[in-house]
């Protein structure tokens, strides 16, 4: 599995898109994916210090077995960012196992999903359209996050169209030979 460390500005950057206005896409066509944990690959982990939070990412299993790096992903593709709070010592500071990453504690605290299907980019307004990708942010309970926007998503992953708007799977599959 391979690792990441965001610094204090970018992952500050990255938060403010997040938040930043709605988009009418529809995150409600998202599916959350209940089992992600269990049925899903995981591929990277990012510690966030600036959040004191770790990310797990995952991909669905089926788009894994299929995906190259020099094409689109499949129709069907799943990405899932999971959050959870990194282990705090006494004095409110994050505690590093001996790998020298973050220790996650606690249960999941927000899913975000990005998924691709066939048509979906077509109700999205073209100057923030990602292919056919959609977005959505859950709550561990798997309800919609009610207070969620997403121009952010749109407009942050524009920046990585030559990877089908993704940032971490398709440089896995880059980086792996796929």
């Amino acid at each position: 599995m391979k690792t990441t460390t965001l610094g204090g500005l970018g992952a500050a950057a990255i938060a403010g898109l997040l938040l930043a206005g709605d988009v009418s896409a529809g995150p409600e066509r998202v599916t959350y994916p209940a089992n992600f944990e269990t049925g899903y690959t995981l591929y990277n982990q990012v510690d966030r210090l600036d959040r004191k939070r770790v990310r797990s990412f995952y991909v669905n299993r089926e788009a894994d077995a299929a995906a190259k790096s020099d094409a689109p992903l499949p129709d069907g593709t799943v990405l899932v960012m999971a959050d959870r709070n990194a282990k705090l010592d006494a004095g409110g500071n994050p505690v590093f196992g001996a790998d020298g990453r973050l220790v996650a504690t606690g249960p999941v605290t927000n899913i975000f999903v990005m998924e691709k299907r066939a048509g979906w980019g077509e109700s999205i307004p073209a100057e923030l359209r990602n292919g056919d990708w959609d977005y959505a942010w859950f709550t561990p309970d798997g309800s919609l996050k009610p207070d969620a926007k997403y121009k952010g998503c749109f407009t942050c992953h524009m920046s990585r169209v030559e990877r089908d708007y993704t940032f971490t799977y398709v440089k896995r599959l880059m980086d792996a030979g796929r």
